[in-house]
């Protein structure tokens, strides 16, 4: 599982999904925390068309309130926590 919560990061949302996306392992979940962006965080999160992506869209909480959120309804037994504006390395869930 990955978890990568946002706030107000839609300059960098879409290239740190896509660098997630793009793994070449692909059995995970990735819940993206919505954690009360204004900007258009949410419908970015909105535009991609992949079952592995959970959204969760909740009050400006802050990061650990965020995480936690993920954390209780992930399904995978390893985290990863990726901040929105991170990008991964093609192989890093490979590797790990």
């Amino acid at each position: 599982m990955n978890s990568a919560c946002n706030y107000n990061v839609e300059l960098y949302l879409e290239d740190c999904i896509q660098s997630v996306l793009h793994q070449s392992f692909q059995n995970y979940e990735l819940i993206c925390v919505n954690d009360g962006s204004t900007d258009s965080s949410l419908e970015i999160l909105k535009s991609f068309n992949d079952p592995r992506i959970k959204i969760l869209d909740q009050i400006n909480q802050g990061q650990s309130v965020a995480r936690n959120s993920a954390l209780d309804i992930a399904s995978g037994e390893y985290v990863w926590f990726v901040d929105s504006d991170d990008k991964i390395a093609e192989n890093s869930l490979n590797a790990l």
